[in-house]
C-alpha cells in the first residue's frame, strides 16, 4: 500500500486551470473563440525605455512562435510538438502539456510597435516593446 499526500487545494487549482482554458482567446475582433491547449506563464516588466514580456515556453521551437502587434494588441502564439509515447514505456502519469498556446496583451499608447523585438533563450521568450521617444514640448508663437 502506498502513501498518498492529500492536497485540499488541488481540486480548486484544477478547476481554475480548466476555466482559464475555457476563457483564453475569447473576445477577439473576429468573434471566433481560439482554444489553447496550454497557457505559458508570463512576466511583464516596465523599464525606463521599454516594456519587457517574458514567457515560459520550454520545449517550443522558436520557429514555431509567432509574435504580432496590431491595433494596440500584442499577440503571442505558437505550438509545442508532442512526443510519441508508447504504452510499453511505463508512463504512470503525463503532466507536460503539448499543443498550441495563445496570449494577448493590450499595448499602451507609448509603445513603439515598429521596433518590437523578440528572442528565445533556454525556453524563455523575451519580447521587448520600446517606448516612443518623448517629444519635448515646444512653445508656439502667435503672430498678430
Amino acid at each position: 500500500m502506498s502513501l498518498v499526500r492529500y492536497d485540499p487545494w488541488s481540486l480548486l487549482d484544477q478547476l481554475r486551470r480548466e476555466m482559464d482554458r475555457g476563457y483564453e482567446g475569447r473576445g477577439e475582433e473576429t468573434g471566433i473563440s481560439t482554444a489553447s491547449d496550454w497557457v505559458p506563464a508570463v512576466d511583464i516588466k516596465e523599464e525606463g525605455d521599454c516594456f519587457v514580456i517574458r514567457a515560459d515556453v520550454p520545449g517550443v521551437d522558436p520557429k514555431a512562435i509567432e509574435v504580432h502587434a496590431e491595433n494596440g494588441m500584442l499577440t503571442i502564439k505558437g505550438e509545442r510538438e508532442s512526443e510519441k509515447k508508447e504504452e510499453k514505456e511505463g508512463y504512470k502519469r503525463v503532466e507536460r502539456v503539448y499543443g498550441s498556446f495563445f496570449r494577448r496583451f493590450s499595448l499602451p499608447d507609448t509603445a513603439d510597435t515598429d521596433k518590437i523585438s523578440a528572442k528565445s533563450n533556454n525556453g524563455v521568450l523575451e519580447v521587448r516593446v520600446p517606448k516612443h521617444e518623448k517629444l519635448q514640448p515646444r512653445k508656439i508663437t502667435v503672430e498678430g
